[in-house]
């Protein structure tokens, strides 16, 4: 089990702990966003969950987004907006599920992993937990992204994140523009400032908190078409010479 891909929900205490794995920097794969998707929406609807919680196993990589390995077998366009879709049905899961999501980011973030930090409602990270929009260095762009990101850190810093694609921004940057809550020191520290938010959301009244999220993301209710549409723009880009060359050389 220990190398093998997964995503999994544990439930205690009305926490569903929702954790995703891959060997490769925990980047997903368009098997892994879908399960990750419905998990999403399944906990959404399950009674015994008051709060969520999205993490990733292992140390200093929360996601490396795209899989590589599933990039380099698109050869349609069909494929490439099904492979991009994946991220954006994740996104939307979040957006639409009436409970609160409290994201864990252990370490880095890279492309699709930064959008998922930007898709919840709640982002805990450590101080190893540096990002990166690093599409542009394939060919494409953080198109399905960008909506959720730049909701958190603003056109400004989403265009630097996306502009200069080779480079970290630290997790103290990030907490500056919004996208994280609070640093730790730890992972330890981490986990138990999850647990005790958790704890305490899980005792407030449930409908309270799903009109509470309605209104934090009032405006986004065209996403499903919007990201669908920048599903199609990456699917597009990700099939020309530059991308291809650029993903056979990065293997």
């Amino acid at each position: 089990m220990k190398n093998k891909p997964y995503v999994n929900i544990e439930i205690a205490n009305n926490m569903g702990m929702i954790t995703f794995y891959h060997p490769a920097h925990n980047s997903l794969p368009g098997n892994l966003l879908n399960e990750l998707a419905e998990l999403i929406i399944e906990a959404g609807q399950n009674d015994a969950v008051k709060v969520i919680v999205l993490k990733s196993a292992g140390n200093r990589v929360f996601c490396a987004g795209a899989n590589f390995q599933e990039l380099l077998a698109i050869n349609t366009i069909d494929e490439g907006r099904q492979f991009f879709s994946g991220f954006a049905k994740v996104i939307n899961a979040c957006r639409k599920c009436p409970k609160f999501i409290i994201a864990r980011v252990q370490g880095k973030a890279v492309g699709g992993g930064v959008g998922l930090a930007a898709a919840v409602d709640y982002c805990m990270a450590t101080q190893y937990a540096s990002i990166k929009l690093s599409e542009l260095n394939i060919g494409i762009g953080p198109f399905v992204v960008g909506p959720a990101v730049e909701r958190k850190v603003g056109l400004s810093g989403m265009s630097q994140l996306a502009i200069n694609a080779d480079t970290f921004q630290s997790a103290q940057w990030a907490k500056e523009k919004g996208l994280y809550t609070d640093i730790f020191d730890t992972t330890e520290e981490l986990d138990d400032a999850i647990v005790e938010l958790s704890l305490k959301l899980a005792k407030y009244n449930p409908k309270a908190m799903q009109l509470l999220k309605s209104t934090f993301w009032k405006g986004t209710e065209h996403w499903d078409e919007l990201l669908n549409e920048r599903a199609n723009t990456s699917g597009s880009l990700i099939l020309m010479d530059y991308s291809k060359k650029v993903l056979i050389n990065s293997k």
